[in-house]
C-alpha cells in the first residue's frame, strides 16, 4: 500500500533532526574529558592568619579604637594603612558609626610568622560615649600550619586613659618555628601611627 507524500517527508525529518543530535550529544560526551584537564599542583602559598591580633571593647561604649601592628622588617600596619607584606588590618572598627553588628573589635591577619621582633600598639582614635578610662582586651594566638590548633601566646587588659592616646600593649619576639622567645615580652612604648589623629 502506497504511503503519502508527507508521511515520509516527516518521518526523515525526525530521522535526520534525531540523528544530527545523537551526533552532537556523542561529541560532547567525547569532549567533556578534555574540557578541563587536570592542572599540575600549585606551590601553596602560607596560609593566611599564622599569626592573629584581636582587640575587643564593651558594645555599649561609641569609641573607635585602633590596632597598630608592627612585624619584623615590616611597615606598621593599622586604620590608615591596612597592609603591609606581612600583616594585613581585616577590620577597622569605627565604634557605632555605620556598624550594624553592634561588636566593638578590630582583628589583623599575619601571612607567615618571621622570626623577630612584633609590636603591638592601640589608639584611643574617638570616644563619644561610656567613662574613661575605658578597657579593651588584646589577645595574640598563633597556628603554625593549616591543620595546627590556634594557641593564644598572649592575653592583655588594657586601660585607655584619654582620646588620642596611642599605648604600646605589648612586644614580643617569635623564633624560627613561631615560639615566643623567653623573656622576650615588655612594653617599652614605640610608636605606630601614622596619619592624622
Amino acid at each position: 500500500m502506497p504511503s503519502i507524500d508527507g508521511e515520509d517527508d516527516a518521518t526523515v525529518f525526525r530521522d535526520v533532526i534525531l540523528l544530527a543530535l545523537l551526533g552532537f550529544v556523542t561529541i560532547v560526551v567525547l569532549l567533556l574529558p578534555h574540557l578541563n584537564p587536570p592542572t599540575k599542583e600549585e606551590q601553596a602559598s602560607p596560609a593566611a592568619g599564622n599569626l592573629i591580633v584581636e582587640v575587643r571593647w564593651e558594645d555599649q561604649i561609641d569609641a573607635d579604637v585602633d590596632l597598630w601592628v608592627e612585624a619584623p622588617g615590616d611597615e606598621a600596619v593599622g586604620y590608615s594603612n591596612k597592609g603591609g607584606h606581612i600583616f594585613n588590618l581585616l577590620r577597622d572598627d569605627l565604634g557605632h558609626k555605620g556598624d550594624i553588628t553592634g561588636l566593638n573589635y578590630e582583628m589583623a591577619f599575619s601571612r607567615g610568622a618571621p622570626a623577630g621582633d612584633y609590636t603591638v600598639n592601640l589608639h584611643l582614635y574617638r570616644h563619644n560615649s561610656g567613662p574613661l578610662p575605658m578597657t579593651a582586651v588584646v589577645a595574640i594566638s598563633i597556628k603554625m600550619s593549616p591543620n595546627a590548633p590556634l594557641r593564644a601566646i598572649i592575653t592583655e587588659n588594657v586601660n585607655l586613659l584619654q582620646q588620642g592616646q596611642e599605648i604600646t600593649v605589648t612586644r614580643f619576639s617569635l623564633d624560627d618555628v613561631g615560639s615566643l622567645v623567653p623573656g622576650s615580652v615588655h612594653d617599652l612604648p614605640r610608636p605606630l601611627r601614622t596619619g592624622p589623629g
